[in-house]
């Protein structure tokens, strides 16, 4: 007889305890197509446990020194680093991505995270003003908020919960959060490392399942003021429309539809290079990804024929081998998703360089089920096509030549969204004049995602509300207070 499969089985995180639930839902390896793990399928119930634990928790936890807190910040990091090897293989198991990446990205990255803002909490400072005629002093306080609700999505699981969490503790509030049903193993396993890190039990809490029940749940909860989301418009607008009548404070990360805008000027060889990763890499599923490339007429045709090179060079395969720099995308809905923008793009008339349905993947036997798609070039689409305005999220970018800077600007900013923008040219003017005019909360000049976390990061138009960063974050988590005192 065949054995019985054992399934990884999580359970929530609730008032520093472990605590099982009642039902659950399938979340598969990618890599392979087969379920692994059994995820909590949490509804109100159980976020009702977790705001009381999170609301009983915040007096003592908001009233610690932020050395204190941040004392605690870092030793979570330093646990997370010391259990480096066992959560790189976890997040890459479940979400699909390269151990490579996990490795030197999300993993790392995570640990950072709550390092620079135990760091980032000492160092702000609060206003002050004299009004001697009326013989006042005038000055103000931070206090932390309450309980968060922080919901974080499946392409970098453990980094962009960690980048909400640390935060929110740091400045003194205390947390319930959802991380992804798809993505949720990396941050069960942090919970493990909670206690002995010195977070005190109900300070952070981790309720799992769908956006549907445990999600809405969340938003809708009357002693949650706040919700920090990373994901799609969509789901944005959801939460807005339940977050409204409790008038919470909202951040909302969302899509992006991002241009890259490469004049004749440019250093060809890094471009292309850089163009590579930033249009495929992590496959693609990332906010921040170039799905939108323009190029100056001149060099349209060395660009895309260099760029079609490159891009079947980025090998795709098994994400547990270090020559792959793609692995699988999350889930079969979203590769069909995704092919399907390929599909629309080729009944449109449009041009397949590489990729799907050009180039035969060679996967190895095991992974012959898993959810690959191999980077994927378009031209001759035009900027009306729904491939051209709506998210993708896979490794599939569209390229196009422009004529002027006027055209290559109003093409740029041709769309709902505005999270990001790269602009390729050794012209200095130019460069400053583009960074002005592109709508776009980031703007990377010659480079892509060279990130300082003590600057905002956030989108405008469609791509979100709010910023996060160093001075961005302390402003969300906490609430200012002006304090006049007559003497």
């Amino acid at each position: 007889m065949p054995k019985p499969r054992s399934y990884l089985v999580l359970e929530n995180y609730i008032g520093g305890k472990f605590v099982s639930c009642g039902n659950h839902i399938d979340s598969y390896d990618p890599s392979t197509g087969e379920v692994y793990c059994k995820v909590p399928d949490s509804g109100k119930e159980e976020v009702d446990a977790a705001v009381a634990a999170a609301k009983e928790a915040f007096p003592d936890w908001s009233a610690r020194s932020p050395q204190q807190r941040g004392d605690v910040l870092n030793k979570l990091a330093d646990l997370i680093e010391a259990n480096m090897e066992d959560l790189v293989q976890a997040e890459s198991k479940d979400q699909g991505k390269t151990v490579t990446f996990a490795r030197t990205v999300d993993i790392p990255r995570s640990a950072y995270n709550f390092r620079f803002f135990a760091s980032s909490v000492l160092h702000h400072t609060t206003d002050c003003s004299q009004m001697d005629h009326m013989g006042c002093l005038n000055y103000t306080v931070r206090c932390p908020v309450g309980v968060a609700g922080l919901i974080s999505p499946w392409n970098l699981p453990l980094y962009l919960l960690t980048w909400k969490i640390a935060p929110a503790i740091a400045t003194g509030n205390t947390v319930v959060a959802k991380p992804s049903e798809m993505t949720s193993v990396t941050a069960w396993m942090m919970c493990k490392l909670l206690e002995e890190a010195g977070v005190p039990p109900g300070v952070v809490n981790v309720v799992f399942g769908t956006g549907q029940r445990a999600g809405d749940a969340l938003v809708g909860h009357p002693d949650v003021p706040l919700i920090s989301f990373t994901g799609s418009t969509a789901t944005a607008q959801r939460i807005t429309e339940r977050s409204a009548p409790y008038c919470k404070k909202l951040s909302l990360e969302l899509g992006g539809k991002n241009p890259a805008i490469i004049f004749a000027d440019a250093d060809l060889e890094q471009c292309v290079e850089t163009t590579i990763r930033s249009s495929f890499s992590n496959q693609g599923e990332i906010c921040l990804c170039t799905s939108r490339i323009y190029v100056e007429r001149s060099i349209y045709s060395e660009f895309l024929e260099k760029f079609v090179a490159a891009a079947r060079k980025w090998k795709t395969g098994a994400p547990s081998d270090p020559s792959n720099n793609n692995g699988a995308l999350i889930s079969k809905e979203h590769l069909e998703k995704v092919r399907s923008f390929v599909a629309l793009a080729k009944s449109e008339g449009a041009v397949i360089h590489c990729g799907e349905g050009v180039d035969h993947l060679d996967l190895p036997e095991a992974n012959k089920s898993g959810y690959f798609m191999p980077p994927t070039v378009i031209s001759g689409i035009p900027d009306s096509s729904r491939v051209m305005q709506e998210e993708i999220f896979g490794p599939v970018t569209c390229v196009c030549p422009f004529d002027t800077e006027d055209e290559a600007v109003a093409r740029g900013n041709g769309v709902r969204y505005g999270l990001s923008a790269t602009v390729w040219s050794r012209d200095v003017g130019r460069v400053h004049r583009l960074a002005q005019r592109l709508q776009a909360g980031l703007v990377w000049t010659n480079c892509w995602l060279v990130r300082d976390l003590n600057l905002p990061f956030g989108g405008m138009k469609h791509s979100g509300v709010g910023r996060e960063g160093g001075k961005d974050s302390y402003h969300f988590f906490t609430e200012v207070k002006s304090i006049t005192i007559k003497h």
